[in-house]
């Protein structure tokens, strides 16, 4: 995937690679399948959910470049 920043809207990751969702769950993130969080960016997101967006995207960073590396 491009590069992913805070302003990533969340359904675009999904879209690319579904298997990416645990880490979203991992820092509560629970509604994934909810159609407003989809339009959600990362910033967003983590906003509501009293998370640090930087660690979401360095985590999803580091899923897809393992992914690029394969």
């Amino acid at each position: 995937m491009n590069i992913i920043t805070k302003d990533t809207v969340i359904g675009d990751i999904l879209d690319v690679d579904f298997g990416c969702a645990p880490l979203f769950l991992e820092m509560g993130m629970h509604c994934l399948g909810c159609p407003s969080a989809r339009g959600e960016t990362i910033a967003e997101a983590c906003a509501v959910h009293s998370n640090d967006p930087e660690v979401l995207v360095r985590k999803l960073r580091e899923y897809f470049g393992q992914k690029d590396d394969a």
